[in-house]
């Protein structure tokens, strides 16, 4: 049996008449954004895409203006062939990879900010990343009308951020969440965890092991300060070379929780580094 082949269009009008043509039949559509460098984690956005839609597009852009300076847009790992490949297996029906001409025309000076729960965090670490998730995702979303969109929880602040995004710009288009992918040593799958040498992947495992520890310490009530300075610490003595944050928020705005026991719906998040690469994660508590 061949081989099946995704259809590949480019351009935003090819994108557009396919989407209208299908919904001009009743399809549903969802859409998966994505850099490429896809892994199983991707893949079950597809999955789960497909079992809530009819037609499921699945995007490739590395988005230049999401990266900060002496970050890692040129070494992003990209394999156009071989992604296409994976989404076809997995039952995508169409793949939109626009140049970043096609995507940023000539004169282009239009950003979105979105402020509240895009401002710690990340946001803190990485002062430009959100203005330029926000503004490629907005524009993906109006370019594709699909009914809904598949975003994975291990970007967990950007997933909430997105919503804010779609929910203030009236965007009609259902945004999911879908939960985090994980190796069998709990690492959470990441395009990224290529970058690391093997001894820093024996590491990086701690990194899950220590959210699942002071998850359960907050369930048996220790104060949240104290919660997250011993995160800290323990990836530090676990071999993590900086840890940027390791947090305690509220699930919905990510605002600060504590410093005493834990109230509410929370989530803790956490950016740590091993050499150049640097890994995050979350966990519900």
């Amino acid at each position: 049996m061949a081989e099946a082949t995704l259809p590949i269009v480019r351009t935003v009008p090819d994108l557009r008449a396919q989407v209208r043509g299908w919904k001009a039949q009743g399809l549903r559509i969802a859409l998966v954004p994505t850099m490429g460098a896809l892994h199983a984690g991707h893949i079950s956005l597809i999955d789960l895409a497909r079992r809530q839609a009819d037609r499921v597009v699945a995007s490739i852009f590395v988005n230049p203006t999401q990266f900060g300076p002496n970050e890692d847009f040129e070494r992003y790992p990209r394999n156009e062939e071989r992604d296409a490949a994976a989404l076809a297996g997995a039952g995508c029906d169409l793949l939109f990879a626009p140049t970043v001409a096609e995507m940023y025309a000539p004169g282009f000076a239009t950003t979105i900010h979105v402020g509240g729960v895009a401002e710690p965090l990340e946001g803190a670490h990485r002062p430009t990343h959100f203005a330029g998730v926000a503004t490629v995702v907005a524009k993906l979303l109006i370019q594709a009308e699909p009914d809904i969109a598949i975003f994975g929880e291990k970007d967990y602040q950007q997933l909430q951020v997105i919503r804010r995004l779609a929910l203030d710009l009236d965007i009609p288009t259902a945004i999911i969440g879908a939960p985090i992918a994980r190796a069998e040593d709990g690492l959470a799958l990441s395009s990224r965890n290529a970058y690391l040498s093997p001894s820093e992947r024996e590491i990086a495992a701690a990194l899950n092991r220590v959210l699942n520890d002071a998850a359960a310490a907050l369930h048996v009530g220790e104060a949240v300060a104290k919660v997250e300075g011993d995160g800290t610490a323990a990836l530090v003595q676990a071999g993590f070379d900086r840890v940027d944050y390791f947090a305690v928020c509220d699930a919905d705005t990510l605002a600060p929780r504590g410093p005493g026991p834990l109230e509410g719906r929370s989530r803790i998040l956490a950016a740590a580094s091993l050499g150049k690469t640097r890994l995050i994660d979350n966990i519900a508590v």
